[in-house]
């Protein structure tokens, strides 16, 4: 998994973009995925736990749409247990599949489960703003959805 982070005076800075998507690939056996939990102990500041197979951090992210600040922190197994119990709203579950996509970058398709069911969604990382804002996504990635707060996972969590 290619992710990236820009360092600004220990700032890290997440740049992305996010689109629905109306056609998923039909060879996704053939790329990695990782099943995912995440729940929301805030959401206005964003702090996010999350397991990522048998990893667990917990994450706060600054308000913004295509770049935010991002800093993530380990959790024991134990830790998220006992966070889960706190969290405000509902438990997003998704598989995460990385598609490779040209000039090294790499889409993270998400498709959500249970009560967020049939929503996929898929988000693209970048260097740098002007790189984002140059991408040209495949034909299989739908609406860009990265200006609408509605499909931040934070968001998705409230409902």
């Amino acid at each position: 998994m290619m992710i990236y982070t820009i360092k600004l005076g220990g700032i890290n800075m997440e740049i992305e973009r996010k689109y629905l998507v109306k056609n998923i690939p039909g060879n996704l056996k053939d790329f990695p995925c990782r099943s995912m939990e995440q729940g929301y102990l805030s959401t206005a500041p964003v702090i996010r736990i999350r397991k990522d197979q048998d990893c667990y951090e917990l994450t706060y992210k600054s308000k913004g749409l295509m770049i935010r600040e991002e800093y993530n922190l380990p959790l024991t197994a134990d830790a998220y247990g006992h966070l889960l119990k706190k969290i405000d709203g509902r438990l997003i579950k998704k598989d995460r599949y990385m598609i490779p996509l040209k000039d090294g970058l790499t889409a993270e398709l998400d498709i959500f489960k249970e009560e967020l069911a049939p929503l996929v969604l898929a988000e693209v990382e970048f260097p740098d703003e002007e790189s984002a804002r140059a991408f040209t996504p495949p034909d299989w990635f739908g609406e860009d959805v990265t200006f609408s707060g509605k499909y931040h996972n934070s968001h998705l969590s409230r409902f």
